[in-house]
């Protein structure tokens, strides 16, 4: 099924003040309108798809704003309103006196054909979590999923639907969620007892819910799931690993806890005496992250994922992605590529490297100093460019990424590369050193005694693993020369984990 895309644009243009509708009517791009900020005593801003603008009109006044609340339906305890019939999302902002200053009218819309990526994985009736960052279109794909339990497989759906978010506001439902019914939460702190209320009074086959976020909706999901009906939800988060860190959400993955082993039972599984363990099967059987609007990772057996993670061991990661043309690729990668990332970012050593020449690096949201800091201590020499056209690797953190900035967007059109800095930590700034300028690293080593006895005792064990030793500790030694150590072990194609407390923390070298 091609996607058709239905936006009611029409509908929201009509609360709109008259200034504001005309000036967003002439944009050529209107059609990939996403939102209108209208905030007390400013211009109005517009977002669209590829551009932000910034409309060329008086400040908005009380009158604007009470132009566009008094063509909308009522604000509830969360503060978002909508337009009856339509999908469309009115979010307000108030003073300390409860008046409303300002408003985000969120355009809604529905997209039937966006879960054709993942429509094997719907009708598998397991169930189905849904992680992604805002705006990468998990409530529309969730929406679409509904309709084709309801419509196409002919199966009891029951949408939890709070602040109106996945089937629009009024009472008659939007016709975009087909055959299924929906029930309305009349404030967010009651969607835990709605979801219960739906398995108790109506006998649904499938519970659809947008946004599980407290203790007590993750319990609920728990509780549905047992009983035996499917739930596909979506979630706070961008990836697997981001629930295990949620100790709210942990649960719906099955829940980590710590565990101590005995002696015997450490040395025999080769780890320190104190782990993390998964407590209880996952609530969700299949986990999505939906990288961008075309392009997800799927983890088929959560429960699995999450003890290869725990475990520190490579798992297969499928990814799809859907062309131009609607087909649908398939290819599955280890995580070592970390393949959640779009490709343009990197993390080990790629092909800036390859040709021996020092990168060109462009600092974008990065604390130059403590580069400059580290690169002093590893004695590299850093070719840092004042301006991105003189760059060919754009280093950035984890934050700046995620927000998309225009100087982000840039580097991508460029096809440049980004390496992108997970934390500001020394370490963290080291692996970036010692991924990019590998040569001057090797050359840097092969002059420092203690460097060059470390390097040649993980290369004696790796040749050890290799004639067939199971495992190889070596001495202890600093953070910095264990990454030298894990980086040899990585290019001889072994495993490597660091065991140990400082002063006496080693690498251990093994084979699986």
């Amino acid at each position: 099924m091609q996607k058709v895309i239905t936006d009611d644009l029409e509908a929201l243009f009509d609360i709109l003040p008259p200034g504001i509708r005309e000036q967003l009517q002439r944009q050529p791009d209107f059609r990939q309108l996403i939102e209108v900020i209208l905030d007390l005593g400013r211009e109005p801003e517009a977002r669209f798809l590829d551009r932000d603008i910034t409309m060329e009109l008086s400040e908005v006044t009380e009158e604007d704003i009470e132009y566009v609340t008094s063509r909308i339906g009522l604000f509830g305890d969360d503060n978002r309103a909508g337009i009856e019939r339509t999908l469309h999302r009115i979010s307000a902002i108030r003073n300390r006196k409860g008046r409303i200053v300002g408003l985000t009218v969120r355009v809604g819309r529905a997209v039937f054909g966006t879960i054709n990526i993942i429509e094997d994985l719907v009708q598998s009736g397991k169930s189905i979590l849904l992680l992604g960052r805002p705006g990468v279109g998990k409530t529309t794909m969730l929406r679409e999923v509904a309709r084709v339990l309801a419509d196409d497989l002919d199966k009891r759906v029951i949408i939890v639907d709070t602040s109106n978010e996945i089937a629009g506001d009024g009472d008659i439902p939007h016709p975009a969620i087909g055959k299924a019914r929906r029930m309305q939460v009349r404030t967010p702190d009651m969607q835990h007892a709605v979801m219960i209320e739906a398995v108790e009074n109506h006998m649904p086959e499938v519970i659809v819910i947008d946004e599980i976020g407290t203790q007590l909706e993750t319990m609920a999901a728990r509780t549905i799931a047992e009983r035996g009906v499917q739930l596909v939800a979506t979630a706070h988060g961008n990836t697997l690993e981001n629930l295990m860190m949620n100790p709210t959400l942990a649960d719906l993955i099955g829940g980590i806890q710590s565990v101590t082993l005995g002696d015997e039972e450490a040395k025999r599984r080769g780890t320190q005496k104190s782990i993390l363990e998964r407590v209880s099967s996952p609530t969700f059987d299949i986990l999505v992250e939906i990288q961008e609007r075309d392009k997800v990772a799927i983890h088929k057996d959560v429960a699995s994922a999450v003890d290869s993670i725990l475990r520190g061991e490579p798992q297969p990661l499928e990814v799809r992605s859907t062309d131009a043309n609607g087909e649908i690729h398939v290819e599955s990668v280890m995580p070592e590529t970390d393949v959640r990332k779009p490709s343009r970012q990197i993390n080990h050593k790629t092909e800036v490297t390859k040709n021996g020449s020092s990168p060109r690096l462009y600092l974008f949201g990065v604390n130059r100093g403590r580069l400059e800091q580290v690169a002093e201590e590893m004695q590299v020499h850093l070719n840092i460019a004042e301006d991105i056209d003189q760059a060919t690797l754009m280093v950035t953190s984890k934050k700046y990424y995620r927000q998309k900035p225009p100087r982000i967007r840039d580097a991508e059109n460029r096809n440049m590369l980004i390496y992108v800095l997970r934390g500001s930590s020394p370490q963290q700034i080291r692996q970036l050193l010692s991924s990019v300028y590998p040569v001057e690293y090797n050359e840097i080593a092969g002059r420092d005694s203690s460097f060059k006895q470390a390097l040649d005792e993980a290369k004696e064990a790796v040749e050890s693993i290799k004639e067939g030793k199971e495992t190889v500790e070596l001495s202890p030694q600093s953070a910095y020369i264990r990454r030298l150590q894990h980086l040899v072990a990585e290019r001889n194609g072994v495993f490597s984990q660091s065991t140990g407390k400082d002063p006496n923390r080693r690498v251990r070298i093994f084979k699986m």
